[in-house]
């Protein structure tokens, strides 16, 4: 599914392109056994990321991007200094969500499954804005 969504960035060489790597595990690990969502989590934040940089790159008057790794500043900068606009409040806790679930992978905790899910369901229609916004 999220392959498909990126695949006009199939194999790039730049942010956009380590997008769609971070898709591709998140559909390969969808078609396996493992119970834990935390490293969908962090596929699905890297894939948020990468993409909101990408954005900020190629469609801000600067090209540039903050070094955090947090997804509402990341939509906030979006906002800010591209012509995307939407209604940042109805995603800003599933963002949030998101981010810590990612670095709660990294030190290996347990994270809320089912918490993460529901703010993947939130956080898709947003990257299918971003996405249109991407293309145009």
């Amino acid at each position: 599914m999220y392959q498909e969504k990126f695949n006009v960035f199939e194999n790039l060489q730049n942010l956009a392109g380590k997008a769609w790597e971070h898709a591709v595990a998140i559909d390969v690990l969808t078609n396996t056994a493992i119970k834990d969502c935390a490293i969908h989590c962090f596929h699905y934040q890297q894939m948020l990321e990468l993409f909101f940089k990408h954005l900020l790159e190629t469609k801000s008057e600067f090209g540039a991007y903050s070094r955090t790794h947090k997804l509402q500043k990341l939509l906030e900068e979006v906002i800010a200094n591209t012509a995307f606009k939407t209604d940042k409040n109805q995603y800003v806790m599933a963002l949030q969500v998101i981010t810590v679930c990612a670095e709660e992978y990294r030190y290996n905790f347990l994270i809320d499954c089912e918490g993460y899910r529901q703010s993947v369901k939130i956080c898709n229609v947003l990257l299918d804005e971003l996405l249109n916004f991407e293309r145009g």
